[in-house]
């Protein structure tokens, strides 16, 4: 199974960045996340086994601290439309669970579209409508460890939570 963690978003957050996208029409060239799939990735891991992964996470996420975490204004990657993740810590936190492992360095997003990437201007009318977008701070007191799911609905499930402490 192909592992990740993760911060999970407030269902009132969640309503906030749906209310922004609005209901987007089709044949607007982007293929958009289901909301019930959105998170803010720390690490992604790949094919690994949830044992060692999940004792790896508890013995790296013991003692950190929650941080208070918003959603901001959009960008692109090749192929993908985001929203930023501004939180103090979070880079920290993301190295701890792993992302310093990855070969590119870590960028907190929520992907909220993916677009063909020869197709670099398709999320321009996106970009400018989400451009002033800022959600309510929440407390991130958890990491979840994520996977893929085989089965329909969401795409991905929590299999393991692992707490942050509270001041």
């Amino acid at each position: 199974m192909r592992l990740f963690t993760a911060l999970r978003l407030p269902a009132d957050v969640v309503a906030e960045v749906a209310a922004a996208l609005g209901d987007p029409e089709p044949g607007s060239g982007l293929r958009w996340s289901l909301p019930e799939d959105w998170h803010v990735t720390l690490a992604y891991y790949g094919e690994a086994d949830e044992d060692d992964r999940a004792a790896f996470l508890a013995s790296a996420l013991a003692g950190r601290p929650a941080l208070d975490v918003r959603l901001g204004g959009p960008g692109t990657f090749p192929g993908v439309l985001w929203l930023d993740v501004v939180g103090e810590g979070l880079p920290q936190l993301a190295e701890a669970a792993g992302a310093d492992a990855e070969e590119r360095p870590y960028r907190a997003h929520l992907t909220v579209g993916r677009f063909p990437r020869e197709r670099r201007r398709a999320a321009e009318a996106w970009t400018r409508r989400l451009a002033g977008f800022a959600s309510r701070s929440w407390p991130a007191d958890e990491v979840a460890l994520m996977g893929t799911a085989a089965t329909a609905g969401p795409r991905y499930r929590v299999l393991r939570t692992f707490p942050l402490n509270r001041a």
